[in-house]
């Protein structure tokens, strides 16, 4: 499932590229917003409303929350309910800032991932994520 949602995001022309240097730095705040508002509602069972915090090309692709949610339980159920969240660096690449998300998963797990961010109308939503290498334990 991973590779379909990468495959989805490159062939939307969304690619993680090397990492640019920052010409500003964007507002953690306003991404780390998004991404945790996007996990309450995965949290609270609402596809509907996580599937707002998706970019214009993201809601291209799956079409509707039903598909996405879909997608989210089969390759990312890590940010259904995770137990613990933590926020990383924040990065620039070529495609877009790009913020490190640790996520604890009810069996005691650590997944690191990467979101990509979009801004649009003058909000961040979520161009794509990745799963990166597990962080060490206690990170």
């Amino acid at each position: 499932m991973k590779q379909i949602f990468l495959a989805a995001i490159l062939a939307a022309g969304v690619a993680f590229g090397p990492a640019q240097p920052l010409a500003a730095d964007p507002p953690s705040d306003g991404i780390q917003a998004t991404i945790s508002s996007q996990i309450d509602a995965f949290r609270a069972g609402d596809m509907a409303g996580a599937f707002d915090f998706a970019s214009q090309g993201i809601r291209q692709i799956f079409g509707n929350s039903e598909t996405f949610g879909g997608m989210v339980e089969r390759g990312y159920a890590m940010v259904i309910d995770p137990v613990e969240l933590r926020y990383g660096d924040l990065r620039s690449e070529a495609a877009g800032p790009v913020q490190r998300v640790l996520v604890r998963d009810a069996g005691g797990v650590w997944h690191a991932l990467d979101y990509l961010m979009v801004e649009e109308d003058g909000a961040w939503r979520i161009g794509g994520v990745e799963i990166v290498t597990a962080p060490p334990v206690g990170a």
